[in-house]
């Protein structure tokens, strides 16, 4: 209970430094646009991001095995989370009249951080899978 305490101030902490820094730093010209964005940020992961999660899993439920169930929720959530940080870099137009604006190949990086997250998820899986087995091969 007190590491959770220690967390929750250290992050209450964060938040207060980076507010301070988002009013007073004077290379933030408009601190009202990132607390809209902010805002848009929140709005994103409640009213989409964990529905389509949470539906996703309750459906994948039905057709997975209780002992997987964990490591591919946990794929999909990383997943969403993922692709909502990306999802600004993805819709930006990929023409730009300063080419060091957005210079990386930002869809192609995304797939490939997808894919790793999917490898992942599946080895997750398959140890789960693994460990079920050699428990009931014990017994």
């Amino acid at each position: 209970m007190r590491a959770r305490i220690v967390l929750g101030a250290m992050g209450v902490a964060a938040m207060a430094f980076g507010a301070v820094l988002l009013f007073t730093d004077r290379q933030v010209r408009a601190p009202v646009d990132v607390l809209v964005w902010l805002a848009g940020a929140i709005v994103l992961h409640d009213a989409v991001l964990t529905p389509v999660v949470l539906a996703v899993g309750a459906a994948l439920a039905r057709w997975l095995p209780p002992h997987v169930r964990r490591p591919v929720r946990g794929g999909l959530i990383t997943a969403a989370c993922l692709t909502a940080v990306a999802l600004p870099f993805l819709l930006r137009p990929s023409a730009t009249a300063n080419p060091s604006v957005l210079p990386l190949d930002y869809p192609r990086n995304t797939l490939v951080v997808l894919g790793a997250v999917a490898a992942l998820t599946a080895l997750a899986a398959c140890g789960a899978a693994l460990r079920r087995f050699r428990a009931h091969r014990k017994n």
